[in-house]
């Protein structure tokens, strides 16, 4: 765990978090919580996602009144500090909303913009994805690595597929490049959970689209430390507010990425 004391303080908040707030969610996924629609009909909110959203803000309030707040339920709480949180509820709502048990709670640091800290909980496995920059990866405390496959057709790659469906022929494009070649692709519904897989050595690669701030930030951190690779789809450094990105474990990354230049 980190050796930084601020550092460390700052993560057992995050950690302590995510937990409270998979607990509230486990308690509302028995009560089939109904769901409206945001920007189409595949997008979607509970009551759980704002019931999750309210109780993750007020702790932040609470704790550090000072700090910002980007979140993918509300409009950003700004402020003059270094610091601010990146989180996303319920990574997951549609898994949620239909009762399928995957989706997670993901919540994030950034001190000047660079992240620092962050959690991922997924309440119904009880898995507690943890990461502290420049201390390493944790799953319920015990380190994490990337996995060991050093080619696609070794690999098991996830994908997402858009709410925006004029991006729909590069994701089937995406596809028609890796099924034939990896040894299986999956869409899980949650970027936060796909790239914390990916730090655990579960999956091995992940290409997504259109995804945003909330959905990358605890994951990125999780699979850089824990030894993998982050890019953009050229291979670029990272930016959190790009909405394409390739996650791997490092070893098929370069194939990854020539894969998709065809």
């Amino acid at each position: 765990m980190p050796k930084t004391k601020s550092l460390d303080q700052y993560l057992h908040f995050t950690t302590a978090l995510a937990k409270e707030t998979g607990a509230l969610l486990r308690e509302m996924l028995a009560q089939n919580v109904s769901y409206s629609l945001k920007s189409s009909h595949q997008d979607l909110v509970t009551a759980a996602d704002r019931a999750a959203e309210e109780l993750i803000v007020k702790k932040i309030k609470d704790k550090y009144p000072e700090h910002g707040i980007l979140s993918e339920e509300s409009a950003e709480l700004k402020s003059e500090s270094n610091f601010r949180w990146v989180i996303d509820p319920v990574d997951g709502t549609s898994n949620f909303a239909h009762g399928i048990p995957f989706f997670c709670t993901s919540i994030a640091l950034e001190e000047d913009g660079r992240l620092v800290a962050g959690a991922i909980y997924e309440p119904l496995r009880d898995e507690l994805f943890s990461v502290a920059l420049g201390e390493g990866a944790w799953l319920n405390g015990q380190p994490l690595n990337v996995s060991s496959p050093d080619q696609v057709k070794k690999a098991i790659l996830a994908v997402g597929y858009p709410y925006d469906f004029s991006l729909l022929d590069g994701y089937v494009a995406q596809m028609k490049l890796f099924l034939p070649v990896a040894q299986g692709l999956r869409r899980l519904g949650s970027a936060a959970l796909s790239l914390a897989y990916i730090a655990a050595g579960r999956l091995d690669g992940y290409v997504d689209m259109n995804l945003n701030r909330w959905d990358l930030a605890a994951g990125v951190l999780l699979v850089t430390e824990a030894g993998g690779q982050v890019t953009g789809f050229q291979g670029t450094e990272l930016e959190l507010d790009t909405r394409a990105i390739m996650a791997s474990n490092g070893k098929i990354h370069d194939e990854m990425l020539k894969m998709l230049e065809v």
